[in-house]
C-alpha cells in the first residue's frame, strides 16, 4: 500500500466523529483522482426509523435539484446499493429507467462516478460512499484497486453513525398468568374452549375470558393469532 493511503486510512480509523472523518475521506478521494465525494448512511428497512446522514461536496445546484425533483425515489444507484455491496459505475445503461436523472448528472458534470455500499447486519444500517469527477470514465482497474479502501471506509462510517443512533428498546414479552399459559398451551394443541373447560374443570365462559385477556395482551384479533404470537415469543 502506498504511504499516503496507509496514513490517511489510519487517520480515518482514529477519527471518533463523522465531522472529523468526512474531511479525511474527502482528501482520500481527491488523492484517488476524484473531485466529489459523498457519504450517506440510512436504513433500507421500513421498520427502522432514523434521520439519514447525507454529506457531500457536490455542486450546490445539484443538491437542490436532486431534492426538489425527488430523484432519490428513482435513483437506480440507491436501489442497487440498498441490496448489494458490489460497486456500481454510473453509466447511461444504469439509468435506462431514469433518463432525466442521467441527463441531470451530465449537466452538472457528475456522470463519471461510482458508488459502493456496506450493510451492517447488527445495526441494520446501509452506508454508501460515492466518488465522482468531471473527467474520464471509471476504469475496471480503478474499481479493483480502490474497492477494498472504500469498503473499509464505509464500515467505519457505519460504525460511527450507529453510535449516534439510540438503540430502540426491545418490546417486553406480555406476562401471562399460569391459567392463561395453560389455556394457550391447550389451544395450541387444537383444543376448543369446550375441551379446555372439561380438562381444567372450568366453565367455557371462564376459558373464553382468559383467551380474551391473552388476545388483548398480544394486541391481536383472535385466539389463533394469540397462539401464534405466544409461540413466536417463546412463551409456549
Amino acid at each position: 500500500m502506498e504511504t499516503w493511503k496507509e496514513s490517511q486510512l489510519k487517520q480515518l480509523t482514529f477519527a471518533k466523529g463523522i465531522e472529523v472523518a468526512y474531511p479525511i475521506l474527502l482528501r482520500f478521494a481527491e488523492n484517488l483522482g476524484f473531485n466529489y465525494c459523498a457519504i450517506a448512511v440510512t436504513s433500507p428497512h421500513r421498520d427502522v426509523h432514523l434521520n439519514a446522514l447525507q454529506i457531500n461536496n457536490y455542486p450546490k445546484e445539484w443538491n437542490i435539484q436532486y431534492n426538489k425533483e425527488n430523484y432519490r425515489n428513482i435513483d437506480p444507484v440507491i436501489a442497487h446499493c440498498n441490496h448489494s455491496v458490489l460497486p456500481i459505475v454510473w453509466e447511461e445503461r444504469v439509468f435506462t429507467d431514469a433518463p432525466e436523472l442521467w441527463q441531470a448528472l451530465k449537466q452538472n458534470g457528475l456522470q463519471h462516478g461510482w458508488s459502493q455500499a456496506f450493510h451492517d447486519d447488527t445495526s441494520g444500517l446501509c452506508s454508501i460512499i460515492s466518488l465522482a469527477r468531471t473527467h474520464c470514465p471509471i476504469s475496471p482497474l480503478e474499481l479493483y484497486e480502490h474497492y477494498g479502501y472504500l469498503f473499509f471506509a464505509n464500515r467505519h462510517f457505519s460504525d460511527l453513525y450507529a453510535r449516534t443512533v439510540p438503540t430502540p428498546a426491545k418490546p417486553s414479552k406480555p406476562r401471562l398468568s399460569s391459567r392463561e399459559l395453560e389455556i394457550m398451551k391447550l389451544s395450541a394443541m387444537g383444543k376448543t374452549a369446550h375441551d379446555i373447560s372439561r380438562i381444567l374443570s372450568l366453565s367455557e365462559r371462564t376459558v373464553n375470558y382468559h383467551v380474551q385477556n391473552v388476545i388483548e395482551k398480544f394486541n391481536v384479533c383472535n385466539k389463533i393469532s394469540a397462539v401464534i404470537a405466544a409461540a413466536r415469543a417463546g412463551i409456549i
